[in-house]
């Protein structure tokens, strides 16, 4: 086999090794009462000012999942959102403290703000009526995959 050839098999052997590796990469996804939601996380405070600002949808099965590394309570904004989302706050064990449901886009000041009610350390932000389809109450479990 000439040296070409061997060459030209390691680079096939090389792009196959991508591919299988970008097939199998796994989405950060969060499990609460058997539904599974692909998320993007934001877990630095630029990620977690800007969230889902500016964004005219998101899909069914997707969210938002801000992670903070301490408990306290939480208010969020929907602050250039564009769609209705529900906020269920949870706490250090992934338990759910509590859940803002259908909250409204605000496109001009000032914004109201959304509260935990309760210290919490992570926010996932849905689309409007997730949290009811899902039938989530207190005390909910959060599954997190990265």
């Amino acid at each position: 086999m000439s040296a070409s050839s061997r060459f030209a098999r390691v680079l096939a052997g090389l792009a196959l090794g991508a591919a299988v590796q970008a097939c199998t990469a796994k989405t950060p996804a969060v499990e609460i009462k058997g539904r599974t939601f692909s998320i993007e996380i934001a877990e630095d405070d630029a990620s977690r000012a800007h969230g889902l600002m500016g964004r005219d949808s998101m899909p069914t099965d997707h969210g938002m999942l801000f992670v903070f590394q301490d408990d306290a309570p939480r208010a969020f904004w929907m602050k250039n959102c564009k769609f209705p989302q529900d906020m269920l706050f949870f706490d250090a064990e992934r338990r759910l403290i509590s859940v803002q449901r259908n909250v409204p886009p605000c496109l001009s000041d000032p914004c109201p703000a959304y509260s935990s009610g309760a210290p919490a350390r992570y926010v996932l932000e849905l689309n409007a009526g997730q949290a009811d389809a899902i039938g989530v109450h207190p005390g909910d479990e959060l599954t997190i995959r990265r």
